[in-house]
């Protein structure tokens, strides 16, 4: 097969292999001669469009013809603008049939069990500064413990300088320095952890909590709490240096409101209070090292799945995403949902264009209005600094054939599958609801996936059709490329290949399948996702007003 129509109401199909000049495709039964080149991902016109013409794909309005476009000619930025239709109150009782997940229902993982009901999938101890100025103190308690404590990760590999230094003080030529050996093979990850039921100690260092809003420092302090009251997290070290906007009462307010029960042990350090840093760290360090004594106690046991909150997200996307690895994850999801588990789908600048079809699946119509609420109070803010969600497609984007914002979230959306919406939430708000939520979250890559975090993903499923090595402190992070020549590339950061549905060797279904599989044993520690491996331990909580 050379194209693909996606949808039957689709104006557009995707090639699947670079297509030449003349070649004859064939869509519903019709032969198009290809007028121009076609490369593998980009969109061919199935018919002719006059300026102004609405153009289709994945069932929706993805934009509008800004030139005659004729049939069998390539979608490109030059002759295709951003549009979408109007969003109106849900036109349809929405109902859906779940996967059959009959097999699975037995099936459980080996999770660890807090007092609260919740199981983690992985058992972190976190150290957190309040505010950027305790960041190098950060530092220096991730200096004492890491290394001797056997949680330094580097990859398979690490980068030591020792032959340029010895060649330069010989006097090495240029050339003779580029031939060096720098990259030395090492364990791809630690054997050696001095806590076995201790699967790392998160550092989250930010540039937060003041010389900004108080609403920011607010938002901040409650992300720090959901990530303190993760299911992941055994406890925390905090440092304060105590003046900041984000006081320590907000931070304990924000954990009493998520959690009235929390019990989990929280040390909290006052630089401006203790007096000397020095004396601070002391006493951090030993409590944290007390702290991690008690959690080590505590080993795995089963779970059933519906103990299980799966984030949903993508970036670096191509192409081939919206057709292999979103609707691959988003079948993932629905298992996941009819399983009785949670799954979190975020990046709301990447749901413009489908919101009509997020609004008829919401089950409560009060989830419809926030929604809509949500996207529009987002929107003003983009445009009101400068921009518009059209300027979401990057250009990494754009040149594998993701043309307009609402392409690109048309496909973005397959991601959450076809379960109705159990619940809509603002930035750093609780999934609490069995079913898919929508989390409210800007498009980049670190700060969509902090934010699931904080809102209680153990695990995310991230698809990627151009590479990208991003991951989470707590929320282990499962990569799935959307093509076979991304997967062979760049297979040492990645975990699932989908590429083999563009090639027709598997099925959406089974893809989705297989993937339950690997977030079964990622959650039971049987297997060690790349970006964990790598120690890619990215935060950046969302910045939402500005600096004072």
């Amino acid at each position: 097969m050379d194209v693909l129509k996606i949808s039957p109401s689709d104006t557009l199909a995707v090639a699947l292999k670079d297509l030449p000049e003349g070649t004859a495709i064939y869509v519903d039964g019709e032969e198009i001669k290809l007028i121009e080149k076609i490369p593998a991902k980009h969109k061919v016109a199935l018919k002719d469009f006059k300026v102004g013409d609405s153009v289709v794909m994945y069932g929706v309005i993805v934009g509008k013809a800004v030139t005659y476009i004729a049939k069998g000619t390539c979608i490109t930025t030059q002759n295709l603008k951003h549009a979408t239709q109007e969003a109106v109150n849900a036109t349809q009782v929405y109902s859906w049939v779940p996967p059959d997940v009959k097999h699975y229902q037995s099936l459980t993982f080996k999770g660890y069990h807090r007092s609260d009901g919740q199981v983690g999938t992985a058992n972190y101890w976190l150290v957190i500064p309040l505010v950027f100025c305790e960041n190098r103190n950060v530092e220096l308690l991730k200096e004492a413990l890491i290394d001797k404590l056997g949680y330094k990760v580097s990859g398979d590999f690490t980068l030591d300088i020792s032959s340029l230094i010895e060649k330069q003080l010989k006097g090495a030529s240029r050339e003779e320095l580029l031939d060096s050996e720098v990259i030395l093979t090492s364990d791809k990850y630690s054997t050696k952890r001095f806590f076995k039921n201790i699967d790392g100690i998160k550092f989250l260092s930010h540039e937060g909590g003041c010389g900004g809003t108080r609403e920011d420092s607010t938002t901040l302090c409650q992300l720090l709490a959901g990530y303190i009251n993760h299911p992941n997290v055994a406890g925390a070290t905090v440092l304060s240096l105590g003046c900041q906007n984000a006081q320590v009462s907000i931070l304990r307010k924000a954990l009493s409101k998520l959690n009235p029960n929390f019990d989990k042990p929280l040390y909290v350090f006052d630089q401006q209070e203790e007096g000397s840093e020095k004396k601070m760290l002391e006493q951090a360090i030993k409590s944290t090292f007390a702290g991690l004594v008690e959690a080590n106690k505590l080993e795995r046991q089963p779970a059933p799945l519906n103990k299980l909150t799966i984030g949903l997200k993508c970036g670096g996307s191509d192409g081939f995403s919206g057709i292999s690895a979103n609707p691959s994850i988003g079948y993932t999801s629905d298992m996941i949902v009819a399983l009785g588990g949670k799954t979190i789908l975020a990046e709301f600048p990447e749901l413009c264009g489908v919101e009509q079809d997020i609004i008829n699946r919401c089950i409560e119509s009060s989830d419809a209005e926030k929604f809509l609420t949500l996207m529009k109070a987002f929107e003003k803010q983009v445009i009101d600094s400068g921009s518009s969600f059209d300027m979401n497609p990057s250009p990494g984007n754009i040149k594998d054939g993701l043309i307009t914002d609402a392409m690109k979230s048309a496909g973005a959306a397959r991601k959450a599958g076809a379960a109705p919406i159990a619940g809509v939430l603002n930035y750093t708000e609780p999934a609490v609801m069995p079913g898919l939520n929508l989390l409210c979250t800007p498009g980049n890559d670190v700060e969509a996936t902090t934010g699931m975090a904080g809102s209680g993903a153990q695990i995310i499923l991230f698809t990627t059709g151009l590479g990208t090595p991003t991951g989470n402190p707590v929320a282990q992070t499962l990569k799935i490329a959307s093509n076979t020549v991304l997967w062979n590339k760049m297979n040492d950061i990645l975990d699932v290949n989908t590429g083999t549905i563009i090639s027709g060797e598997e099925s959406i279904s089974s893809k989705g399948e297989e993937i339950v599989e690997m977030i079964i044993k990622t959650a039971s520690g049987e297997y060690i996702p790349k970006a964990v491996g790598l120690g890619q331990d990215d935060f950046i909580p969302w910045k939402r007003a500005v600096s004072l």
